[in-house]
């Protein structure tokens, strides 16, 4: 029994089911993976099902005990309450910060009300002299991006030429059995943001090399702004997602639009390929979907 479907979660539902585990994963928002595209977790749901795993979205956790045998959940959803047993219970609802007891009051650095360190672009706290990075600062809680906030912190520290960090367009992964990976805006957030959105979408069934691999559930997403192209944000859901990532990434942070992307020749047979063809799409242009 996994409480929680955000990426933890469904990376130990994709790992225990791997193993022959029966999995549940309760999940009280809408959705598996609540924080990325909806039609995305719909996929993976869909390919967990698959897998025998148990996916009970929108329900909440009433109560857990322990019994003679191991754990009786009570959950409750529209359908009403239901009791679920298992031998072990994993909770992953979140984070919270290690920040207590390290001298941080003492020494007058702000932290917010969950506790995390406050930091400004440059990664400094409130105090001269301290700084913060990585998943204390609650930022966006990565590895990745833990790694290049020390990166830009040790360059301000030495006072090189700063550079600062878009959170939103850092890359996320969630390494399950298909991969979902994203950056940006979700379809549904640049709408809400107040942008006029398009949006291109290819299937990894039409890829050549997802079709040789045999992992061809999937697609990739891109979301633009219709009026300059400009890429808002994507969603790959299927092989190796987290790998093609970056040339998105990429374009974005130097302003290109899905027409260089649409235009730039990819090997043929690739998964990348699929990028391509989300781009073609973009533009209306699309010749193998």
């Amino acid at each position: 029994m996994i409480i929680g479907g955000g990426a933890i979660g469904i990376e130990f539902a994709t790992v225990w089911s791997g193993y022959g585990v029966e999995v549940s994963v309760v999940e009280m928002l809408p959705h598996i993976l609540p924080n990325e595209d909806e039609e995305a977790a719909a996929e993976l749901a869909k390919a967990l099902k698959k897998r025998g795993v148990k996916v009970h979205a929108g329900t909440k956790v009433k109560s857990v005990e322990a019994t003679e045998t191991g754990i009786r959940v009570l959950i409750e959803s529209e359908k009403g309450e239901e009791t679920l047993e298992a031998e072990v219970t994993l909770v992953a609802v979140g984070f919270k910060p290690n920040s207590r007891g390290i001298g941080l009051e003492e020494v007058g650095v702000e932290t917010d009300k969950r506790g995390f360190v406050v930091v400004d672009e440059r990664m400094q706290t409130n105090v001269p002299g301290i700084w913060a990075i990585g998943d204390l600062t609650g930022k966006l809680l990565l590895a990745h991006t833990a790694s290049t906030m020390g990166i830009i912190c040790a360059e301000n520290i030495a006072g090189k030429e700063p550079r600062t960090l878009d959170y939103r367009m850092i890359p996320r992964a969630t390494y399950s059995s298909p991969q979902v990976a994203s950056f940006g805006y979700t379809e549904a957030q640049a709408k809400e943001a107040g942008f006029a959105v398009k949006v291109g979408k290819f299937n990894f069934q039409a890829n050549g090399k997802a079709l040789g691999l045999g992992e061809y559930q999937g697609w990739a997403k891109i979301i633009t702004d219709e009026k300059y192209g400009e890429i808002l944000g994507a969603t790959i859901v299927g092989p190796d997602a987290s790998e093609l990532l970056p040339e998105l990434v990429l374009a974005q942070g130097n302003e290109l639009t899905v027409e260089e992307i649409a235009h730039a020749v990819h090997a043929h047979p690739t998964l990348a390929e699929a990028v391509m063809e989300a781009a073609e799409a973009a533009l209306g242009s699309a010749i193998h979907s």
